[in-house]
């Protein structure tokens, strides 16, 4: 399956947080470098098994759940 617009996906879930919590802060909270996960979110990078383990851990989530979400609400 392609993941088109993961990032996108990943930065709306990340704005849906509350309280609102910024690209640094989230970043640095889940021990990923800010500028990658920037690039992530701007689609300019992929994500590897281990950045996405580390995002989904953001959202209380495994990298399977998180996946799984995108999948079945973002993908259309």
């Amino acid at each position: 399956m392609q993941y088109i617009n993961f990032g996108q996906f990943i930065r709306n879930k990340r704005l849906a947080i509350s309280p609102k919590i910024s690209l640094n802060q989230f970043a640095i909270e889940n021990d990923i470098d800010p500028a990658t996960l920037s690039r992530i979110e701007n689609e300019k990078q992929g994500i590897s098994i281990n950045l996405l383990a580390k995002i989904a851990h953001g959202f209380n989530l495994n990298g399977s759940s998180l996946l799984k979400e995108y999948e079945n609400n973002y993908n259309n």
